[in-house]
């Protein structure tokens, strides 16, 4: 049989989708066909597209890199049966390394807690210790507004997915909502928690296309939606017996909440408990959903091109939706802890986890899936960032390099990269596929808090606790 592999010609085989459908007959393709050939037989005779998209093929898990002929030589598979091969589309553009700091911008009295690129991608907002907010033109590199109006440190920013609202979340224990073109707020603050606010997520546009449901998760054990209009709390949902570390508006009409008293618990926005999933040993620091960025960036395309029908809005989040949830899939959701390890879940489902991950040898303080959902990073006190499948959660590399605990990760737009920032000040690049280090961007005074990546992989905005705020660029 090892022979006939080496040897054989000629094989047969079909195509399939990552959804595990097959695309198009079976076909007799000689073995020593390439992996170009391949994306145009499958561009132009089998999907019929328009325009030419780029894929990566697989068999047996195994990436296709060259020919046919030679991953089918490490792998022992009769060529007798008919040969299943993967395909998966990759994103269109390509985000170049970042290599130079165009800008520090100076202005926050106190360190750089929060950062976000609004999802139009025209925005940038920092929060600080200095109890401000600032919004940055991203193509002057300059403030044009400052945001007073809390009283302690700003610890959460996100903004709605129309772009047309910033929601900032603080340790004095309020939300505010705020215009982010004009720098003005809604005619009060959210008040109800108890306690400072750790995590807030707005509803998914193709939801609520009016974008005025907020939910924040607080110290106080209190997960509430909150009107954003009228100012006012829709539902407390308590439950949780420690502080809720993170929340997480799903797609399907869930809301998660991870809590520092090990469980992460899945309510209907009515507030009734779905289910509890249980199975860390510690405090659980995150969490992630593999569709969070199509939730976050709904329709806008990674240009930040607008969409100004209604109807087509959408249509084209809730497409975007699907195409990451995949047709027949329900949503993942991934949970890191203090106890080292992350857990991957069906929530819609069942309450029992699908795999545990190990690997890391300290707390694991942040995961998140790629923007296509299918690849899952996280980010440990022990110096490292590892890789891992988003679906079977297969281990896939690990990135070494930083000197202190690893804070914050941010994925590029097309998934091929990841920036992360460290204790050790340092700002480093890396592929996905490889783990290889990219870049090294050094030039901060002191820890790195905050990372975000803008959504067409041009600028990528680091924030830290020398209160400066750098922007860098191809």
């Amino acid at each position: 049989k090892e022979m006939e592999t080496e040897v054989a010609s000629n094989v047969i085989a079909k195509f399939y989708s990552t959804d595990d459908e097959a695309t198009g007959p079976p076909l007799d393709l000689p073995t020593a066909i390439t992996v170009k050939q391949l994306e145009t037989l499958l561009n132009e005779q089998i999907l019929k597209n328009t325009e030419r998209l780029p894929y990566t093929f697989y068999i047996n898990n195994q990436e296709i890199t060259t020919s046919i002929q030679q991953t089918l030589s490490t792998l022992p598979i009769s060529v007798e049966e008919t040969l299943k091969i993967t395909y998966l589309p990759q994103s269109i553009f390509r985000v170049r390394a970042l290599t130079r700091c165009s800008s520090s911008l100076s202005g926050h009295t106190a360190p750089i807690i929060v950062l976000a690129f609004s999802p139009c991608g025209k925005h940038l907002a920092s929060g600080s210790g200095d109890s401000t907010i600032r919004l940055w033109d991203i193509y002057t590199e300059t403030l044009y507004k400052t945001l007073n109006g809390h009283k302690e440190w700003v610890l959460c920013l996100a903004f709605s997915p129309d772009s047309k609202k910033l929601a900032s979340a603080s340790k004095d224990n309020t939300i505010i909502i705020w215009d982010p073109k004009t720098g003005r707020h809604g005619f009060r603050p959210l008040r109800s928690h108890k306690s400072w606010i750790n995590s807030i997520a707005w509803e998914p546009f193709h939801k609520n296309p009016d974008c005025n449901r907020l939910v924040s998760g607080s110290k106080d054990g209190n997960v509430i939606i909150w009107d954003t209009v009228r100012c006012e709390v829709v539902r407390i949902m308590s439950g949780h017996s420690h502080s809720v570390t993170c929340v997480r508006w799903g797609g399907e009409g869930l809301i998660y909440s991870a809590s520092q008293d090990r469980s992460i618990r899945v309510w209907t926005t009515d507030g009734k408990l779905v289910r509890s999933l249980l199975g860390h040993g510690h405090w659980v620091n995150s969490i992630s959903l593999n569709t969070d960025y199509a939730i976050r960036t709904a329709y806008w395309t990674y240009k930040g091109e607008e969409i100004t029908d209604k109807e087509q809005q959408i249509a084209a989040a809730t497409a975007k939706y699907k195409t990451i949830k995949g047709e027949n899939s329900t949503e993942r959701l991934a949970s890191s802890s203090d106890d080292h390890s992350i857990y991957l879940w069906d929530p819609e489902i069942s309450k029992k986890p699908l795999v545990r991950l190990t690997g890391h040898q300290g707390p694991v303080n942040l995961v998140q899936f790629s923007n296509d959902g299918r690849k899952l990073a996280s980010a440990s006190f022990d110096k490292s960032i590892k890789i891992w499948d988003g679906k079977t959660g297969k281990f896939e590399a690990t990135m070494r390099g930083h000197v202190g605990a690893v804070y914050q990760i941010s994925w590029s737009g097309d998934g091929r990269m990841i920036a992360s920032g460290s204790k050790d000040s340092t700002i480093k690049l890396w592929t996905v596929k490889t783990g290889k280090l990219v870049s090294d961007l050094p030039g901060h005074a002191d820890e790195v808090y905050s990372v975000d990546w803008s959504p067409d992989g041009e600028r990528l905005a680091s924030g830290a606790k020398d209160a400066m705020l750098k922007i860098w660029r191809t």
